[in-house]
């Protein structure tokens, strides 16, 4: 993986505000859904994601500067010596100053730290046989919104070429991390595999938006499916269902369809339809006519509270 402050195109000095602003110019240009089918571009999103992951958060930027941790996440030697040296065990190899000796550290030493992590007999035996678990690893994976409200199985490439299987459970949130036991670096000696931590990214959507457990929706409805009301057809998640419209409604009224949200802790949310009142593409000389005639009869003022309230 390339190094982040190249792939957001900042300086390692930049501050976490200019970090934010290039990674948000940068996703707003390459989003996938503004990008439909282009390969090279969604991984071109993935990437900067994954480097606003690691740069925007305090400690991992810091880890990484010290190289402790590289592009991915993964703990580097030096994290590994820093983290021991940082430790009692590991105090007789501090430095005066308190740092670890990572320049001077011998094969007698690296002994010392085997013996006094895993006992006497790894001296004895130089080392060899120790079994060591291996790295957890951190991956990024992009999902669509019906993916994630529904619960899907994904796979993602590895670097090394190799494929893995996501399973995303219904309802998951976005910046959410799923941990895949087992799924990591390969073991030292025989050791245990490390885990494989995986960040999801939920896309946006072009007509459901989230709040919490529960969703939000803008339906369109008539001019005479707002004064007379009726029964129409509202889209969901779980697919489309008949929902009525009450007589006289407005701009803005908000309607609610029970247990058609997120699955979540609790139960699932509710979805909240948002009427909004659309005129015909065309003018409509008969609808003109007809209001004409209507609104010399029955004047009324829409904007009397805002009025009074300015």
């Amino acid at each position: 993986m390339s190094d982040p402050y190249e792939t957001l195109g900042v300086a390692r000095s930049a501050s976490q505000d200019e970090i934010k602003s290039a990674y948000r110019k940068l996703a707003k240009k390459l989003h996938p859904d503004l990008n439909p089918g282009d390969a090279k571009v969604e991984s071109k999103f993935k990437d900067v994601s994954a480097a606003y992951e690691l740069l925007s958060d305090a400690e991992k930027r810091g880890r990484f500067d010290r190289g402790e941790i590289d592009a991915s996440g993964a703990e580097t030697q030096r994290g590994f010596y820093n983290a021991y040296a940082g430790s009692q065990e590991g105090a007789k190899y501090r430095t005066r100053q308190g740092g670890p000796q990572m320049g001077g550290m011998g094969e007698d030493d690296m002994e010392d730290i085997l013996a006094s992590m895993f006992g006497g007999g790894a001296r004895r035996r130089g080392g060899a046989g120790m079994k060591m678990r291996g790295q957890d690893l951190n991956y990024s994976l992009a999902v669509d919104f019906l993916d994630a409200a529904r619960g899907a199985t994904k796979r993602i490439t590895l670097p090394e070429g190799g494929q893995l299987d996501v399973k995303i459970p219904a309802g998951i949130e976005d910046g959410a991390s799923l941990r895949l036991t087992g799924k990591g670096g390969q073991g030292f000696n025989g050791g245990p595999q490390g885990d494989a931590f995986v960040t999801v990214q939920i896309r946006p959507h072009a007509v459901y938006r989230r709040e919490g457990r529960d969703i939000h929706i803008d339906l369109p409805i008539t001019v005479a499916e707002a004064v007379l009301g009726g029964r129409v057809a509202v889209p969901t998640i779980d697919g489309s269902v008949q929902m009525n419209v009450p007589r006289g409604s407005s701009t803005g009224k908000t309607l609610r369809l029970k247990e058609r949200g997120l699955a979540g802790k609790g139960g699932r949310g509710d979805q909240f339809v948002h009427l909004q009142i659309m005129l015909p593409d065309q003018p409509d000389e008969a609808l003109e006519a007809a209001l004409r005639d209507w609104a010399a009869d029955h004047p009324y003022d829409p904007r009397a509270a805002l009025k009074r309230a300015t």
